[in-house]
């Protein structure tokens, strides 16, 4: 009952998602952005866009940080194949395990899609070319690894000192990565709220098609 409860909650979440971007496709969409790019809900993202002004440097570190949780999921990738090797058969891996191999592969599917299909352009240029923006990848990057990296973690460690450091760590760094992304000022708030959205609903929805829970 509880994993159905929360499909249900990682799927209305995705069906929130995609009416937060239909509405940001469609309200009070104005040519705010460079070489008259234009977004919607422009009145909220120019707001606070003005806040935060542009840092770049505050762009360049998060862009550096964002190799941490590609290389926690390559560790789980390893992980796998290790398991693989060792029990010879692919379906005796984790099933905890093959379902983040498969929740990874929907989020790559989901960054390449909104690669293609451009909601809308940064609201700064980066070396001097519009970047599509929306959903902000490094907020989905990271709030789709570290949270699902954190359940197989609460599983596997068995020190609770230790574990509870780890997930404190995690947390403060998630949140630092997802804060600082929206102040350097290279996403509109809409794309940071876009990739907070997609990223819980995957991450909900992963939780309760694996076995991470026994």
């Amino acid at each position: 009952m509880k994993k159905r409860k929360m499909l249900w909650m990682g799927a209305g979440l995705i069906a929130v998602f995609v009416l937060w971007t239909v509405l940001v496709s469609l309200v009070d969409v104005r040519a705010i952005g460079p070489n008259g790019s234009s977004v919607g809900f422009a009145t909220l993202n120019g707001y606070v866009h003005d806040l935060t002004g542009v840092n770049m440097r505050l762009y360049s570190i998060t862009d550096w940080l964002g190799l941490v949780p590609i290389g926690v999921a390559f560790g789980f990738a390893v992980l796998g194949l290790v398991q693989w090797i060792k029990r010879k058969k692919l379906f005796k891996v984790d099933r905890s395990i093959l379902a983040l191999g498969g929740f990874y592969i929907v989020v790559m599917a989901v960054y390449v899609l909104f690669e293609f299909v451009v909601i809308n352009y940064r609201p700064t240029l980066i070396d001097g070319y519009l970047q599509a923006s929306y959903p902000s990848s490094t907020t989905m990057l990271v709030m789709c690894v570290m949270p699902t990296a954190m359940m197989q973690l609460r599983t596997r460690i068995k020190n609770n000192a230790l574990k509870h450091c780890v997930m404190i760590l995690i947390a403060v760094f998630t949140s630092f990565m997802v804060v600082v992304r929206l102040v350097s000022g290279v996403h509109w708030i809409t794309d940071i709220i876009g990739g907070a959205l997609i990223s819980a609903g995957l991450a909900i929805t992963y939780a309760s098609v694996s076995d991470i829970h026994k």
